[in-house]
């Protein structure tokens, strides 16, 4: 039913074979969309996820400094972890 695609990587360009049983496991799994980056991009990626990167900020509650994982914007409040969660308590 299935047989092997040689596709190209979105990252680096290579060319790569989306086998047969990969093509099975992805059918399995619901996924619809065939992969877009080899083996070695798609594990790179992977551990860049793990690499967490903070960002300084001042909590817009209690002026405290604080580090948060995202870029603060200066439209949108950013508040530590203490009254972040004193919030969502309520």
């Amino acid at each position: 039913m299935y047989e092997d695609k040689v596709l190209v990587c979105r990252d680096c360009g290579a060319e790569f074979v989306f086998t047969a049983g990969e093509q099975e496991f992805y059918a399995e799994k619901g996924f619809l969309n065939d992969p877009v980056r080899c083996r070695q991009c798609r594990a790179a990626k992977k551990e860049g996820r793990r690499e967490r990167v903070s960002h300084p900020a001042i909590c817009a509650k209690c002026g405290k400094e604080t580090e948060v994982p995202f870029v603060p914007r200066n439209d949108k409040p950013v508040y530590c972890s203490e009254c972040f969660a004193a919030m969502r308590n309520r």
